[in-house]
């Protein structure tokens, strides 16, 4: 009962995880126009997404350009793209395996194949856990390095905007998810390894004792 309450919390992380990384990779502020200098009596807020740039202006005027040219993008926004949609794919098809394998739920038969199906949903959760937190900690460094940079301009400096906050969040509910599940399948597994289930068949005993019956039968 306790496994499949910790499994049931570990889903939910899950859920959480998913949401949160397909947020943040649609969301357009992964960083925002920092205010320092003589930005800080500007009227306008500049966000950077992965997929757009958005300006939000002093009057309640909102405008976003959506990046259409892949090649004219950094590097790191280029894999940032990639490997967020990769964890959203992974997470989603973790979501699927492990609704099939928990133990709070009748589908994936019986218990053995339950538990692949557990395990396997667990590694999905980790890898979109780790696909989700390397794009984030590396547009990360690229603002802090460039914040840093003495010969940028004060009014093109950025620092990190709520998506990758975000992202960072969901990337870890995502490899907490995928750990409990897969510490569980293991566990079950080892308890089996170790305490085999016993079956005692004493056919020499049962033999001797019907051959006694049937010479006693003759006497």
């Amino acid at each position: 009962m306790a496994s499949a309450s910790l499994q049931f919390f570990a889903f939910m992380l899950a859920l959480f995880g998913v949401f949160g990384d397909i947020t943040a990779t649609l969301l357009p502020n992964w960083k925002v126009n920092a205010d320092v200098g003589s930005n800080i009596i500007t009227a306008i807020t500049q966000m950077q997404g992965l997929w757009m740039d958005c300006t939000w202006y002093s009057t309640g005027m909102f405008s976003c350009t959506l990046k259409y040219s892949v090649l004219s993008l950094p590097i790191y926004i280029q894999a940032a793209r990639t490997t967020m949609v990769l964890s959203c794919i992974l997470s989603a098809f973790g979501i699927c395996i492990t609704t099939v394998g928990m133990k709070c739920t009748k589908l994936g038969g019986d218990a053995a194949s339950k538990g692949h199906a557990c395990f396997a949903g667990g590694v999905c959760f980790i890898l979109a856990g780790i696909f989700g937190l390397v794009p984030t900690s590396w547009y990360t460094r690229e603002i802090i390095a460039s914040f840093l940079d003495q010969t940028i301009p004060e009014s093109s400096k950025h620092e990190p905007g709520g998506a990758v906050y975000t992202g960072f969040i969901s990337a870890g509910f995502l490899l907490i998810a995928g750990v409990i599940f897969c510490t569980s399948c293991f566990k079950k597994q080892q308890g089996a390894w170790i305490y085999p289930s016993k079956q005692h068949h004493f056919p020499s005993t049962e033999q001797e004792s019907n051959a006694g019956y049937n010479l006693k039968d003759y006497v």
